[in-house]
């Protein structure tokens, strides 16, 4: 197979480096990237030093076909990039008119005034070619300087978006012509990458050549990315797809979307298709399962509501816990967790409901029920089911954990259409 042109990320700013900002900019243009078959070698993060961006752009050059940036073309005393870039091309910088009245068109719309500042936004070097920032002030720039590419984009997402799409990458797909690659991804919940690995081995060896497995281990589950390469055959990703039964028939009950999905849309799809309503009644999540189901566009169709029942009376008068329950078991007990979910039902009067209980610590524990005790249960009208876990993996992570194993619990509980 074709090997695919290098591309290399910078990103410039001292926010970045002191954790600040998190840099969201390089997973989206990685996977933007990926998508015309150009292969990102190198993300480098580099602060707003004149010398260090040098020397950054020395070093890129020798690794990569092209070099993506984004930070640094704002109008304070600190956004140095466009100033660096034209020393660094041997040029200078000129007011570019169009940019000048696209900026002036802002001002003007929003009726403020335009300074000195706003003005210099249109200055760019002599030599670059200029990508039109449809969403903001700064331009793009477009350099190719023996043999490699520059870019220089704002570090603003959304504006880094809007220039990647309509500006960078159909130049980049113009200028290398590199046949796209094709990506299949198949989610999975509740099995580790190592016992997926295992259970799929026989088909993994069997793919073909031109098809790579990559294993993207995420929260509670594993991401399975197919990467397809052109191999002058049609309907490349059709003949992937064909390949999806036959692991289906290893790890069906695992898999629940094709594609990226998050799990509570797509247990949400599964509410929609039979039909049912869901509410959520939690302890140690403190409503963080409710915020998963809600935050998916169109859940008010099947996502009631929820019961944050984090103190036992909070169980007893609002869910309907018995007080024996809690004295004989705790509460954190799967005993507990049933009698939250079925109360949960008749108080909201919804067709199923969850509900979690658990010490997510960093204290709580006890010898019995130590730090990372997690208990779930799901009920309708014709079953309970609870699990019991152990997630100690620090306060934050025991509670995401415990989130998804109760959003698969309900996927996998749920009745049949």
């Amino acid at each position: 197979m074709p090997t695919p042109p290098v591309v290399e990320i910078m990103t410039i700013g001292d926010e970045l480096l002191y954790g600040q900002v998190i840099d969201t900019n390089s997973a989206f243009m990685g996977q933007e990237l990926g998508k015309l078959g150009l292969r990102v070698r190198q993300i480098t993060s580099v602060s707003d030093f004149a010398d260090e961006i040098v020397a950054a752009l020395d070093l890129a050059r020798e690794r990569a076909d092209v070099v993506l940036m984004t930070g640094g073309l704002g109008p304070t005393k600190d956004d140095l990039t466009k100033h660096v870039l034209a020393r660094y091309f041997g040029a200078e910088l000129v007011m570019h008119e169009p940019t000048l009245r696209h900026v002036e068109g802002i001002f003007a719309r929003y009726n403020r005034p335009m300074l000195e500042v706003n003005r210099q936004q249109a200055m760019v070097p002599s030599n670059c070619t200029v990508l039109h920032n449809a969403l903001g002030t700064a331009p793009g720039m477009w350099f190719e300087d023996r043999g490699t590419i520059f870019v220089s984009m704002p570090g603003v997402p959304f504006e880094m978006k809007g220039l990647m799409k309509d500006e960078v990458l159909p130049r980049l797909q113009q200028h290398f012509q590199t046949p796209p690659i094709e990506h299949v991804v198949v989610q999975t919940v509740g099995l580790g990458e190592s016992y997926l690995a295992e259970k799929i081995a026989d088909w993994e060896n069997a793919l073909p050549s031109n098809v790579k497995l990559a294993y993207l281990p995420s929260l509670g589950g594993v991401r399975l990315r197919l990467s397809g390469y052109a191999d002058g055959q049609p309907d490349l990703r059709g003949r992937m797809e064909a390949l999806l039964p036959a692991l289906r028939e290893r790890i069906g009950d695992v898999i629940f979307a094709v594609g990226e999905v998050p799990l509570e849309q797509a247990v949400g799809q599964l509410l929609l298709e039979r039909d049912l309503t869901v509410g959520t009644a939690e302890s140690c999540t403190g409503g963080y399962v409710a915020y998963r189901l809600s935050s998916v566009p169109g859940s008010s169709r099947y996502f009631q509501g929820s019961v944050v029942a984090y103190s036992n009376d909070i169980k007893m008068r609002e869910l309907g816990v018995k007080p024996a329950t809690l004295a004989e078991h705790g509460a954190v007990s799967e005993a507990t967790v049933r009698e939250m979910a079925e109360g949960l039902r008749q108080r909201l009067g919804v067709d199923v409901a969850i509900a979690t209980s658990g010490i997510a610590g960093p204290d709580g524990g006890t010898p019995t029920k130590p730090v990372g005790t997690i208990c779930i249960a799901y009920a309708d009208q014709h079953q309970t089911v609870s699990r019991q876990f152990s997630f100690d993996r620090g306060r934050q992570l025991n509670v995401e954990y415990t989130s998804t194993a109760v959003l698969n619990l309900l996927r996998l509980s749920l009745p049949q259409a």
